[in-house]
């Protein structure tokens, strides 16, 4: 069972210390966009095996595959417009003068929806079991650490200031560990539908992997067959599909095993008052059998 300390921990991991690539390129340029460069496919191919290897497999067992899936596709779709929405919005206030450059607003904006969106992903991961929560965290902050090289990058050449990127990037990366609270808190008192809500969690995965990164990759390798970015993808999908794997075979396994060792405690206790129930009740019938030869003698 998941608590409450090990969601604000790892959704920290995957908001907060998320940022350490835009820090970086704060410090160093060059090895931030050496970062981006790599991080970026591994990501892809972790975003994609956390959805295959794991979140939808957790929905099978949580709920409904079909509906799982159903909403997988929901969430590919839902997302695509979300997109095609902010682009629109972007592309229709550009070049009107009276307007403020809207680019800003929707870089933090988009940041911050998508860190509430992360935030709830986690925190489903840790409402199935502690070995999800976790493997959703790991595909989480993959992907984080680049996008936030991109969203420092973005800020910084609009004119804001290194502060004021800092202090925009902070608060929008706390709305990870707010939503996956508020999420976590709101799946132990009520019954959450689990296989919707990984089946929504994976299409967001899939979507960010096949739309936004694989594109880049295809972009950056036009005359190769395969490539160190194509070569990182695929790794990526192997690493966190074994990691996922091992974590549910040690993890998952340490708590059925502590919930057996419970219920057996439970049951010598149950069994060792029935012995004691029958001792006394085996007592009482000696001392009826007494008190009738007492009685028989007088």
């Amino acid at each position: 069972m998941s608590s409450l300390l090990q969601v604000i921990f790892f959704s920290l991991i995957g908001g907060v210390f998320s940022l350490i690539g835009g820090f970086l390129l704060l410090a160093n340029k060059e090895r931030a966009k050496n970062l981006a460069e790599y991080a970026t496919p591994f990501a892809a191919g972790a975003l994609l095996a956390a959805a295959f290897v794991d979140l939808l497999r957790e929905a099978a067992h949580e709920g409904d595959i079909d509906k799982a899936l159903i909403f997988s596709l929901v969430g590919i779709l839902a997302f695509f417009l979300l997109e095609r929405f902010l682009r629109w919005f972007h592309h229709h206030h550009e070049h009107d003068d009276n307007v403020p450059d809207p680019t800003v607003s929707l870089i933090i904006i988009g940041d911050l929806l998508h860190n509430f969106i992360d935030g709830i992903a986690i925190a489903a991961g840790f409402l199935v079991s502690p070995s999800t929560g976790m493997v959703v965290t790991l595909a989480v902050a993959t992907h984080e650490i680049p996008q936030e090289i991109g969203d420092f990058g973005l800020l910084l050449k609009k004119g804001l200031s290194r502060g004021k990127v800092i202090w925009v990037n902070v608060v929008s990366a706390l709305a990870t560990t707010i939503a996956a609270v508020i999420f976590f808190q709101l799946g132990q008192s009520f019954e959450v539908p689990l296989d919707i809500v990984l089946g929504l969690v994976s299409g967001f995965f899939i979507y960010i992997a096949v739309s936004d990164i694989i594109p880049t990759i295809h972009a950056s390798e036009e005359k190769n067959i395969v490539g160190w970015h194509s070569a990182l993808l695929i790794i990526g999908a192997i690493l966190v599909g074994a990691t996922t794997t091992r974590l549910h075979e040690y993890i998952d396994q340490g708590h059925s095993v502590d919930s057996q060792h419970i219920h057996g405690e439970d049951g010598d206790e149950h069994d060792d008052q029935k012995d004691e129930d029958h001792h006394d009740e085996h007592g009482d019938h000696e001392d009826e059998e007494h008190d009738d030869e007492d009685h028989h003698d007088e």
